[in-house]
């Protein structure tokens, strides 16, 4: 049994203070060897900024206090930058979200990795090449020998994130803070980097979990402390707090988890009623007498690689959307799923087949031809943020998709206010750009712009992927709300099966650009055909 002062991390009343703001309040927790700690709470609660108190990277406007902050024994409280700087990596590693940012797009991984062993220990070069090769390994990197050669930009994500873990875990840290680890990864990606982090941890390293997902904690977090406003609300065993949370938000954000929720049913408290009861069975049709919205007949399409090769992102994909339903596409990162959108959109022109849009030619108009049906399609994009002009207000936003600006702008007052009251956002947020809203708001305004035409169609490209569980609960419950008042048909592209299983009323699988399996979302997802959407669905975190 490990001794107090022999704990990788004991934290005991750690507060986190911005200006006279404090985001973190009194967190008290500890982590012993081999075991994960797993903090969750939703975007601005608080967890990233104790992660990153953890290594002396707040800030350098937060104020740290705290009765006890220490790693293995020794205290971290008002250490120098140059001091952190020897801790770091020794003590504590850091694994963040977006492995792409985090590593150096000009050196390759090899070099990257072997700093650390360069700068912190004296082993010849030799030895630091060996040990890099090992890491490699360790992390179940490919062809390690090949890889070494390799910048970040020529792997995949989750060959990047295994390399960031082999960087984090090159001194053999005691203590391992992993920052949303595997939000930006698909399915498949994630539960390998989560049987990597397990690994880790039953190696003896103590793991620090930071996430909103609780599917991914309930996988490989032994406790679980969740936290709100900066104030840590309830702490236990993974499974208990889970199974029976005490604090009322704890239960809300379980309740926000969509998988195995059934179609229609309310994610989110304080969603409007649907216009039909949860519980009762949608309509069935016959083909006869469900109408076509969206027709996508052998569509393919292919892409010059740098290096002068061709590969083919779509290929032979042939699909339906009927008035008024969801049909769901899912599939790893590189399946083809965004290229398809686009072609949907009119983006991209496919190389062979075709679109039909309401019965009409789509795909093969000129941008002329077909500019005047594109009221009739819009898109809600995973990024709102990028995807909006930073100088513009959410009515120019707005205005600008309704195609009323200059002389007509006073009469379009209304409809922007129309359209903020159909997802749900105070009429005041009219004057705010988008900087001042909030992730979830931004989302709103997203789907405001995509509805302001009018549309009998949207495509919902990701449009969750980078919420936090109670934000995206939000916005899948305005999405079902819309579609059941408007009559929208949905196309809905995700990674995450547990999204496209509550929304989708029909869902297609791809892979490697080619449409595997498509059928009735309930059918699909208990009686799957393809070995692929098993393996798929075999890789879903759930909650116990």
């Amino acid at each position: 049994m490990m001794t107090q002062t022999a704990l990788p991390l004991s934290v005991r009343n750690l507060s986190v203070t911005f200006g006279s703001t404090p985001v973190v309040r009194s967190a008290t927790f500890e982590i012993a060897a081999g075991e994960c700690l797993a903090i969750v709470g939703e975007s601005g609660s608080g967890k990233s900024v104790t992660a990153r108190s953890l290594l002396g990277l707040a800030g350098a406007s937060a104020r740290v206090s705290a009765d006890e902050l220490s790693l293995g024994g020794r205290s971290v409280l008002n250490l120098s930058e140059a001091a952190w700087r020897r801790r770091r990596g020794h003590d504590v590693g850091l694994v963040l979200q977006d492995a792409l940012v985090s590593l150096d797009p000009l050196r390759p991984i090899g070099r990257e990795i072997g700093d650390s062993l360069r700068l912190h220990t004296t082993m010849s070069a030799a030895a630091r090449g060996r040990r890099v090769l090992e890491l490699l390994d360790a992390v179940g990197l490919p062809d390690p020998h090949l890889r070494v050669r390799q910048r970040s930009g020529e792997l995949s994500g989750g060959e990047r994130q295994r390399a960031l873990i082999a960087a984090a875990i090159a001194l053999d840290p005691p203590l391992l803070v992993a920052d949303e680890p595997t939000t930006a990864l698909d399915v498949t990606v994630q539960a390998q980097i989560l049987t990597l982090l397990d690994d880790i941890k039953r190696r003896g390293t103590a793991v620090l979990l930071i996430s909103h997902d609780l599917a991914v904690v309930s996988r490989i977090a032994d406790r679980v402390a969740v936290m709100s406003e900066g104030t840590l609300i309830e702490t236990g065993p993974t499974g208990l707090v889970l199974r029976s949370p005490r604090n009322e938000r704890t239960r809300r954000m379980i309740a926000a988890v969509p998988a195995d929720k059934p179609r229609g049913t309310r994610l989110a408290p304080g969603s409007r009623p649907p216009a039909t009861p949860a519980s009762a069975e949608r309509p069935t049709f016959t083909p006869a007498d469900r109408e076509i919205v969206l027709a996508a007949r052998g569509l393919a399409k292919e892409f010059t690689r740098p290096d002068g090769t061709r590969t083919r992102a779509v290929d032979d994909v042939s699909f339906e959307l009927e008035r008024g339903t969801t049909l769901g596409i899912v599939g790893e990162s590189g399946s083809g799923k965004t290229t398809t959108a686009r072609l949907l959109l009119g983006l991209a022109r496919p190389d062979r087949g075709d679109v039909r849009m309401l019965g009409q030619a789509w795909s093969t108009l000129s941008e002329s031809a077909r500019r005047p049906l594109r009221a009739s399609v819009g898109a809600v994009y995973q990024d709102a943020l990028s995807s909006f002009d930073p100088r513009h207000s959410v009515a120019d936003i707005l205005r600008a998709a309704t195609g009323e600006s200059g002389w007509r702008r006073a009469g379009s007052s209304a409809r922007i206010l129309e359209l903020l009251d159909s997802v749900g956002l105070a009429r005041g947020v009219a004057d705010r750009r988008p900087l001042q809203l909030s992730g979830g708001q931004r989302q709103r305004v997203g789907i405001a712009r995509a509805l302001a035409s009018r549309p009998q169609i949207l495509i919902c490209d990701e449009p969750v992927s980078s919420l936090d569980v109670s934000v995206q609960a939000q916005v899948l419950d305005l999405l079902d709300e819309v579609q059941r008042e408007l009559g929208l048909s949905l196309v809905f592209i995700s990674h995450d099966l547990g999204v496209v299983q509550h929304m989708s009323d029909r869902v297609a699988v791809m892979q490697s650009g080619r449409l595997l399996e498509i059928g009735d979302s309930r059918r699909v997802f208990t009686q799957p055909t393809h070995p692929y959407t098993r393996q798929l669905l075999a890789s879903v975190p759930r909650l116990p």
